[in-house]
């Protein structure tokens, strides 16, 4: 039993309280120096202003020092709204690596297992390609190397402005049943959101509960991300930047109801600020061993590139940079962090409709070899 302190004892400590009380706070080194500060803002008032590659980009850098965001533009030509690190934006397929996280912690706490059939997991009339007698496991689904193609060949969308909505669970499982490998699984990477979206539902259909509440549940609640979500609150909703297509049209947000999995997540700088801490370790949670395991390399992919569960891995310049961008119709973002230098960018932008990516941003914070496109 804890016992209370004596009142000796309490005056043995008043030197050392009346000197911490008055003492200056400690100062910690600053996140970016001012004139990386002003080489980022730069950067980004020259993408937007001059080459147009979105309304707004914001940027969020972590440390170990903590974190600095800096952002520029408006919501839309004619909204003068400036965003900020609470802004919300679609991330696609940065989606990905939040599927292949929730894979790895109900691996280790729920009976999943990596080498596990993705036909276990699905409904037992559905049948699952195999290749002369090789299963797709979930841990192929998670490093594109299934043998499943990009796109399932009966995607034939109604409205190409919102390209997914009209795309059912039952049109995926048509598919199934009919696709042929060309491949055997675990043999090559080649990137596949059916692989992906089919992971997430099949994980979903594993907990009894849909993909939103999975990645609530297990990743926004444990590390306070209140403002990652699919279905967007009115609160949320009013933060929400218009995404942007060519000739900076507005365009509609993408309703990504079977491949939620592969691209369906809208987030904030600021929270996917908490998403890299907690993946370089800066923070304590209970997803560590889980996203640690995601971030080991597994797969070879094109150039210098691997692929974890989830995570790509780059090795150019002497910098292992781990990493994942995606792409609606009107958004783009970046994710990125290396952990010799223990520090992450987060990008995200209302347009996706130039040459000009914001990938090339994160990746020249995280190390300025890459160079800038003009």
């Amino acid at each position: 039993m804890m016992r209370k302190a004596t009142i000796p004892f309490l005056y043995s400590l008043l030197p050392t309280l009346l000197l911490a009380l008055f003492a200056p706070p400690p100062v910690l080194s600053e996140v970016l120096s001012d004139e990386q500060e002003q080489e980022i803002m730069d950067i980004l008032r020259e993408r937007v202003e001059t080459y147009k590659v979105a309304p707004a980009i914001v940027v969020g850098v972590v440390s170990e020092n903590g974190t600095q965001v800096i952002a520029h533009g408006t919501f839309s030509p004619g909204d003068d709204r400036r965003p900020d690190g609470n802004t919300v934006f679609e991330i696609g397929s940065v989606t990905k690596v939040f599927t292949s996280i929730l894979l790895a912690d109900m691996t280790l706490n729920d009976g999943i297992k990596l080498e596990d059939p993705v036909k276990q997991y699905l409904p037992s009339i559905i049948a699952v390609p195999q290749y002369e007698g090789k299963k797709i496991t979930l841990e192929h689904l998670a490093t594109h190397s299934s043998g499943l193609p990009r796109m399932p060949d009966n995607f034939h969308p109604a409205d190409p402005t919102n390209p997914y909505q009209d795309y059912t669970v039952e049109h995926m499982y048509a598919f199934l049943v009919g696709c042929k490998l060309t491949s055997e699984p675990g043999s090559s990477s080649e990137y596949s959101n059916l692989g992906v979206g089919l992971l997430g539902h099949s994980l979903s259909l594993a907990a009894k509960t849909d993909y939103e509440s999975l990645v609530i549940q297990k990743i926004c609640e444990p590390l306070g991300m209140e403002s990652t979500r699919i279905t967007l609150s009115d609160e949320l909703d009013i933060r929400l930047a218009p995404g942007h297509g060519y000739g900076c049209q507005v365009v509609k947000n993408w309703d990504i109801p079977t491949f939620a999995g592969a691209g369906a997540l809208r987030s904030t700088v600021n929270d996917m600020l908490k998403f890299l801490t907690a993946n370089m370790g800066l923070s304590e949670n209970r997803l560590a061993s889980a996203m640690e395991m995601t971030h080991r390399a597994r797969m070879n992919m094109e150039g210098e590139n691997k692929i974890g569960l989830g995570w790509i891995t780059s090795y150019r310049y002497d910098a292992e940079i781990k990493w994942h961008n995606g792409g609606t119709g009107g958004y783009h973002s970046f994710i990125g962090f290396r952990k010799d230098k223990a520090i992450g960018v987060v990008v995200l932008a209302n347009a996706n409709h130039t040459n000009l990516d914001i990938d090339e941003i994160g990746l020249h914070i995280l190390e300025e070899k890459y160079q800038l496109k003009e």
